[in-house]
């Protein structure tokens, strides 16, 4: 005998977004697992990476809020990263209770090794470019929405 989730079809496991989209969002940081292993990097490190290519330089307050990361999260990643030699931790001039990351000279050198690797996740992934564009912007829709409930 079927449950009763017939009264209730939101309860329906097959119905929920929740789960197909942890599920591929794990599924993509897996993907992405063997590609950065040649890095030596782990996929949190990457986005980390990718975010000072483009700031060079950034406190660890607006780091952690682009990426949706807490301290608790963030301050051990970029401890690794420092002892990796790709990025710095110093005391902000101005407030000495702020950290500066600042991304190193080997750590801009990793972008070059790095370059190829959304290419070979997109390869693996198969979405068409529109349908990956358009999958982006309905999780950033999804985002925004969110962030308006807090």
């Amino acid at each position: 005998m079927k449950s009763d989730t017939v009264d209730f079809p939101q309860l329906q496991f097959e119905n929920q977004i929740c789960f197909p989209l942890y599920s591929a969002a794990n599924a993509v940081v897996r993907a992405y697992r063997p590609l950065l292993e040649k890095l030596d990097i782990t996929y949190l490190q990457y986005i980390v990476l990718m975010v000072l290519w483009q700031e060079n330089s950034l406190n660890v307050k607006k780091l952690g809020q682009r990426l949706r990361l807490d301290s608790g999260t963030l301050t051990p990643l970029l401890k690794r990263l420092e002892a990796k030699g790709f990025v710095t931790r110093s005391r902000s001039e101005q407030d000495e209770r702020v950290r500066i990351i600042t991304i190193t000279k080997q750590g801009k050198a990793l972008r070059r090794k790095a370059r190829d690797v959304p290419l070979q996740l997109a390869c693996t992934v198969g979405l068409p470019a529109e349908q990956g564009r358009e999958l982006k912007q309905l999780c950033e829709q999804l985002l925004a929405a969110l962030d308006g409930q807090s």
